[in-house]
């Protein structure tokens, strides 16, 4: 099916500067992009849009489901306290199908409100629920990697694994679901190297590398915990090492935070085309520090953005990218001026095609990339004459919100709002 869309487009091929198309038409067909022209194509319906926005749909890198409902609570501890006292109390509850409904429900609207078309999403370690987030996205049109998470070790009583079954729960949950959906797929995901064994992560490595599918967890988030790991593992040099050698480690492995790692583990990264997800609020909230995007950047590292709901407070990945900017700009501070800050083209690329590369063609309206688009009615934001289409999309990114976005697209297919 052919259909043209028409408005300001605007998006970012590269990271360094916006590609602008003024009273423009996106020409899709079966969901994907096929080009831009300024002439009314002939023989496409056309959908116009008017003045209006059309920017690529939102790539959100990093977010844990069952923590949603820990949103605000707790951001004056630190990571690992934090866990202890929220997160892990939490996340008991979602061996219970019914609040596991409840709380996924609320979670995919609020990624469909936030304009957030792609997720990358942690669910908690009962298989059966995580089935049920994995639907959720489904039915509201949502792309999305889900991982049932594991965990052995240096856990609650209440919320630990065995390894054995630990194993076997993740395979059944991965041939329950590995083909189900189109555009909804299992993730391995070990939370992060403190709680899960080697022998477990030996495992997950295995399977993974068997089943061809993609990896999540965490590293350097904290300082603790960077130590942590240390007295851990001390067979490792750094914690980079403890996941390339359980053959977690690879161009289908996202990282999230990222706030601590040496020099050799972010060429590491680089070389094995590990993705970082930044997760600016929630490194802020706990006290984790700043990550340094730029040296990332420049090291040829692919970099993406994450809301880490809970530990970060909002959903909106437009918010994550204004935040980014602002993090960057302290860090560059704190360089001695040595890694320049981000420019708002940058975060909006890290938002959209930089974490978007994670699903493939997604994140940009070159020809073959996936049709996800959002509409934005920015009228209620502008004061004092008229403004250029990139000013007008920096002051949405800084300035707006959900009521903004006018409707969402995922592969050329509009999305209503979820009805759950």
């Amino acid at each position: 099916m052919k259909k043209a869309y028409k408005g300001h487009v605007i998006f970012t091929s590269e990271s360094h500067k916006f590609d602008v198309f003024e009273n423009s038409y996106v020409l899709v067909e079966d969901g994907k992009v096929t080009g831009i022209q300024q002439q009314a194509p002939e023989g496409m319906d056309v959908v116009d849009w008017g003045d209006r926005l059309i920017i690529p749909g939102l790539v959100d890198l990093h977010f844990h489901a069952p923590q949603f409902p820990n949103i605000g609570l707790g951001l004056d501890k630190e990571l690992l306290p934090w866990l202890e006292d929220y997160t892990f109390p939490t996340e008991a509850k979602f061996k219970d199908p019914a609040y596991a409904k409840d709380v996924y429900s609320a979670v995919v609207k609020m990624l469909w409100r936030n304009g957030t078309t792609r997720a990358v999403l942690f669910s908690s370690l009962h298989g059966e629920t995580t089935d049920i987030l994995m639907d959720l996205c489904h039915q509201a049109g949502i792309g999305a990697y889900v991982g049932k998470v594991n965990m052995d070790r240096n856990t609650p009583d209440f919320l630990v694994e065995e390894t054995g079954q630990s194993i076997a729960d993740t395979k059944a949950w991965i041939d329950r679901t590995g083909d189900k959906y189109p555009m909804v797929k299992p993730i391995i995901t070990p939370r992060f190297v403190p709680t899960c064994s080697s022998e477990l992560m030996n495992e997950l490595g295995k399977m993974a590398a068997e089943m061809d599918l993609p990896i999540q967890s965490h590293i350097s988030e904290n300082l603790g915990e960077v130590e942590w790991v240390k007295d851990l593992h001390p067979e490792f040099d750094t914690y980079a090492d403890v996941y390339e050698g359980h053959g977690l480690w690879g161009d289908r492995t996202i990282m999230a935070h990222c706030v601590h790692n040496t020099n050799e583990e972010i060429k590491m990264m680089a070389k094995a085309g590990v993705m970082a997800a930044h997760c600016p609020n929630a490194n802020n909230n706990l006290s984790s520090g700043v990550m340094p995007v730029r040296a990332f950047m420049e090291a040829g590292c692919k970099v993406g953005l994450g809301t880490d709901v809970g530990a970060g407070h909002k959903v909106s990945m437009a918010q994550v990218m204004s935040q980014a900017v602002q993090m960057s700009k302290l860090k560059w501070l704190e360089s001695g001026k040595q890694l320049a800050p981000l420019t708002t083209a940058e975060a909006f690329y890290l938002g959209t095609k930089g974490g978007g590369s994670f699903f493939g063609k997604v994140g940009s309206f070159e020809p073959g990339f996936a049709f996800d688009a959002l509409v934005i009615d920015d009228a209620g934001l502008s004061a004092g004459g008229q403004r250029s289409i990139e000013e007008r999309l920096q002051r949405f990114i800084y300035c707006g919100d959900d009521r903004n976005i006018i409707t969402r697209y995922v592969e050329g297919k509009e999305l209503n709002e979820p009805n759950f």
